[in-house]
């Protein structure tokens, strides 16, 4: 086309502004993924391994496939909550609420767990169980009206909460006490004391209720600077893992019924860096590497920290866009292959067959 000629399409769309016809799209988006990419294109001790991340698409699409892994998975597992009423989201707010920080340095039996249902629960799921436990036990632990009352939720309620069969008490109890207290004022003061209200706010949007999460209560609001740029980058872990474990309780129904459920990212963690890394998506500069398998502990919000995460979101979007590719028709999406990879390298982790330990930070964000 030469200067002297009209752009026909431009005309077309300056016409239809004119007459009212056209609509610019207003829908929410949280800038995780955005940010990521950020982190990638500027990284230089985390790395990704194109042939590898291709591979590990094939794998994990043929894995998900054999296991039939779907939303419905979630609600297989004995401790996620059988309901799916409003006590069930009140349940998983207050998991995700406090969804932080379980690793330990520690040999196995000696670490922090949960003696419940006759078995023994670390990790995530010692979160879970003692939750579950505290429910039984009478003690309103999921109620936000509980969280505020200072005389009653207490430090001494938190260690009897989470007591561990072990000598190692939960790590940082204070903080999640902080974690509690917070949120209970915020639900308090805009949500009439329901998280099922926070739902409702974001208008069937999944990234409109992860901006509300990050807005509204500071201990969401998981946003770090890196390397200079102006923007803070967005990893919102445990706000968008909300939003993904209600989608999956409900199966896309219900209160889990998100249209832009396939906006939010991976959970960017220390579990799935750890299994990216075994796949050979990920490589680490050899100082980075020896500080991981020396379980140095990194700075959280450090420069290490932020390109391990960050670049953990690129790498599980670049396999879910290849899986598309191959798969046109496959029903998947970071969330899934999250869920996926979590419970692999658990698996992993239990038959001992990790091929480097997972990186170590103490941090109220995962």
């Amino acid at each position: 086309m030469s200067d002297d000629e009209p752009d026909l399409e431009l005309l077309a769309l300056l016409r239809q502004h004119l007459q009212g016809k056209l609509t610019i799209s207003e829908e929410p988006e949280t800038g995780v993924l955005e940010g990521a990419e950020y982190v990638y294109d500027n990284s230089i001790d985390v790395a990704l391994d194109m042939r590898s991340c291709k591979n590990a698409a094939a794998a994990i699409h043929s894995q998900m496939q054999l296991k039939q892994y779907s939303p419905a998975t979630w609600s297989a597992h004995e401790l996620h909550p059988d309901t799916k009423d409003e006590s069930t989201v009140a349940f998983i707010f207050t998991m995700d609420l406090l969804n932080f920080s379980f690793w330990s340095d520690k040999p196995e039996s000696e670490r922090f767990a949960i003696s419940y249902r006759d078995r023994r629960w670390t990790g995530y799921w010692s979160l879970v169980a003692a939750l579950q436990r505290a429910l039984d036990e009478g003690i309103p632990i999921t109620d936000s009206h509980f969280w505020q009352d200072e005389e009653e939720c207490t430090l001494e309620t938190l260690r009897q909460v989470f007591r561990s069969c072990t000598d190692e008490e939960m790590p940082m109890l204070a903080e999640r006490l902080e974690c509690l207290r917070e949120a209970g004022n915020v639900l308090y003061e805009k949500y009439q004391c329901s998280p099922s209200n926070l739902i409702t706010a974001a208008n069937g949007s999944a990234a409109a209720l992860v901006n509300l999460l990050a807005r509204d209560f500071r201990c969401f609001r998981d946003e770090h600077r890196f390397e200079g740029r102006r923007k803070p980058i967005r990893l919102l872990k445990r706000a968008q893992i909300f939003v993904a474990d209600v989608w999956a309780c409900f199966e896309g129904q219900g209160y889990g019924e998100f249209r832009d459920i396939d906006k939010i990212t991976m959970f960017a963690d220390y579990r799935v860096p750890q299994m990216l890394y075994g796949l050979g998506c990920l490589a680490y500069s050899p100082p980075l590497d020896a500080a991981v398998r020396d379980k140095k502990e990194l700075p959280a919000g450090g420069s290490w920290e932020l390109q391990l995460r960050g670049c953990s979101i690129w790498c599980i979007e670049l396999i879910r866009r290849e899986i598309k590719r191959q798969h046109p028709e496959a029903e998947v999406n970071a969330i899934l292959i999250d869920f996926f990879l979590y419970d692999t390298i658990k698996q992993l982790e239990s038959a001992g067959q990790e091929s480097i330990p997972h990186h170590r930070t103490r941090s109220i964000w995962y």
